[in-house]
């Protein structure tokens, strides 16, 4: 597990996916379309047809994270094919974890183990959501990296190896759309042929917890930049926490699946 897994920039191009352009700048909208269908729900195409743990589908039959403010270890997994998702290990697929998220490569913090199997977070709502894959068919790989938003100081720390490497005052969540908190991972990296308010948008692993959607997206919170410094240190976003440009640079060479942790 020596092997990094990829970084955040240049995963996803949009140059040639209008869609894609659209999931974009709806996801920095922090928000984005009706969620996807629910575990407990018939899904479309058939009974035997699983939902998929992406960040627009619900997956409602699968455990909490029981440590929403542990740090882990940084060990990742990213899935060669899509693999089945249990509530425990051994028990009946509930879901389906694919091997792609947003065209980009599928790598989600393992927050426990167990012999044959590892319990991962999900990008799925409820925040938090997690379940079993089997080890078998799995990438392992660990990040050095990790990153801690505070949501009182409104601060964003970027740490390496354990060591503080930068941090920037931020915009986060206003009272009424604010910021969720607990552990989550960096999901994607999507970049606009032709940015509006920012070069690259960094979606994680979490949603707002006050709106179901968001300019037709699944309200899937992002870290991503923002034109004026002003905003900076201050409760102003849908959700999204908006970061200087040094500091979405850095953010850009942070590895897919790294922890992100979000505090009060």
């Amino acid at each position: 597990m020596s092997d990094e897994p990829p970084r955040a920039a240049g995963r996803t191009a949009l140059t040639a996916a209008p869609a894609l352009l659209v999931t974009a700048l709806l996801v920095t909208g922090c928000g984005g379309g009706g969620k996807g269908p629910s575990a407990g729900a018939t899904p479309a195409g058939g009974l035997d047809k699983l939902p998929q743990a992406t960040t627009y589908t619900t997956l409602d039959d699968l455990p909490k994270d029981d440590a929403p403010s542990a740090k882990g270890d940084g060990t990742v997994v990213h899935p060669h094919d899509t693999v089945p998702v249990s509530a425990k290990p051994g028990a009946p697929a509930v879901a389906e974890l694919p091997s792609t998220q947003l065209k980009g490569p599928t790598w989600v913090p393992v927050v426990e183990s167990r012999p044959g199997w590892r319990r991962v977070l999900l990008p799925s709502r409820p925040n938090g959501v997690t379940g079993w894959i089997p080890d078998a068919g799995l990438k392992a790989a660990r990040s050095s990296s990790s990153v801690n938003v505070d949501l009182g100081d409104r601060k964003m720390t970027l740490f390496q190896g354990g060591r503080q490497v930068g941090s920037w005052s931020v915009a986060v969540g206003a009272p009424k759309t604010p910021t969720p908190t607990g552990r989550t991972f960096l999901l994607a990296s999507l970049a606009p042929e032709k940015p509006t308010y920012s070069p690259l948008i960094l979606p994680v692993g979490a949603h707002s917890a006050t709106l179901d959607s968001f300019g037709g997206g699944p309200g899937t919170v992002a870290f991503h930049g923002w034109p004026t410094r002003s905003v900076f240190g201050k409760a102003v976003t849908h959700g999204c926490v908006r970061v200087p440009a040094d500091a979405l640079k850095r953010l850009a060479k942070v590895p897919l699946g790294t922890p992100v942790l979000i505090t009060d």
